[in-house]
């Protein structure tokens, strides 16, 4: 099968573009003197887990138990699921750790932590956790002067799991485009990380892991003085949104969709293709930066980004391309059949809409199908 014999629309990976931005975030935390926990949940394979983990067995962040349980049959054995824990999930989770696998959760409240305590002195299972922090306002988190509550959490984990550390997500960054700024983010995010580890420790608890992590802080961090690791996931990916904040550039983009022309509408100055929300994801993120992609950038068959040329409206399963309004660009002689590749504004969400990778290779040949998981 050829990379023309595929039924559109599909997603594309390109390997090269995947393989050049996970060894440049691996040399650069490498220089900082962190370990790096690439997160899992824009990936959803295990063949991308190679290339961005560090070693066959992890270290690994996920999303969702059911990535958790996919990439534990695929013998990655060091995860942090980084979505707060409830009570129901514990169950799940101790199934999970049974099969030899060091699962880390993370909470932020005393209720939580009890119920994991509860859980680990029932089942004879020391439940790991780490304690979110939460450093800009972005989402949950204790906040990393709240000594009460990190003592209080801390030592109601000791009696009976296990407190792993401190875990924090600059969320904010995203919404950053200047690299100074970021860097600024980057380091508020370090310092409250550490600040919260050092309250821990000061009263004799222990506090090994200082995880801290966003594509944007990681990319643009420029000291970790007492961070263990970094965590970060969609820079290995890329998407529209990323090149907005100004963590890839447009060529870093490793994923987008394969679509045909349709139709014409040539008195509105639009071209239809087979690729809708459906294909490409409701997510209009871009909208409220300097640049707006509308639902994604449109490349030629061959990955070359037309000037000016967006998709601007998106039906279920109909796309509608067009030029960027105001632009002075020409719009292509695209015929029904052409094949286009589109960029993705977000590349969780869209990523979300498949269940493989075709994978190319820096020629643009298709070499591989790549499986995907989704589900929670």
């Amino acid at each position: 099968m050829t990379l023309q014999d595929l039924q559109t629309p599909c997603l594309l990976l390109d390997e090269a573009k995947l393989r050049r931005n996970v060894a440049g975030m691996q040399d650069h935390l490498a220089r900082l003197g962190v370990a790096f926990r690439p997160h899992l949940k824009t990936a959803k394979s295990r063949d991308v887990a190679r290339v961005a983990m560090t070693s066959s067995t992890g270290p690994a962040m996920v999303s969702t138990l059911r990535e958790a349980e996919y990439f534990a049959e695929g013998g990655v054995t060091d995860m942090i699921y980084g979505v707060g824990i409830v009570p129901a999930k514990l169950g799940r989770v101790a199934a999970i750790r049974g099969r030899g696998v060091d699962l880390a959760v993370i909470l932020d409240s005393i209720d939580q932590a009890e119920a994991v305590v509860r859980h680990a002195r029932a089942s004879g299972d020391r439940i790991p956790a780490l304690i979110e922090i939460d450093g800009d306002g972005h989402r949950s988190g204790v906040a990393p002067g709240d000594a009460a509550t990190l003592v209080e959490i801390a030592r109601a984990l000791a009696d009976g799991a296990e407190l792993r550390g401190v875990l924090i997500h600059a969320g904010g960054s995203y919404a950053l485009d200047d690299p100074d700024t970021l860097a600024a983010a980057a380091e508020a995010e370090r310092f409250a990380a550490v600040s919260a580890a050092d309250i821990l420790r000061a009263v004799g608890l222990p506090c090994p892991v200082v995880s801290v992590g966003s594509t944007p802080t990681a990319r643009f961090a420029r000291d970790l003085a007492g961070v263990t690791e970094v965590r970060a996931g969609v820079f290995m990916f890329g998407d529209l949104y990323q090149a907005g904040v100004g963590s890839v550039g447009i060529d870093d983009i490793a994923l987008s969709v394969l679509c045909s022309v349709i139709g014409h509408q040539p008195a509105k100055g639009r071209i239809l293709v087979d690729a809708g929300w459906m294909a490409m994801s409701r997510d209009r993120g871009t909208s409220g930066q300097a640049i707006d992609q509308g639902y994604g950038l449109v490349c030629d068959f061959a990955g070359r980004v037309f000037d000016d040329l967006i998709m601007v409206e998106a039906n279920q399963e109909h796309g509608v391309i067009a030029l960027r309004p105001g632009s002075t660009a020409v719009l292509p002689d695209l015929p029904v059949g052409a094949q286009l590749r589109i960029l993705p504004n977000h590349a969780c969400a869209t990523g979300a809409q498949y269940d493989r990778y075709h994978v190319l290779d820096g020629d643009g040949q298709l070499t591989a199908i790549w499986p995907r998981i989704n589900g929670w």
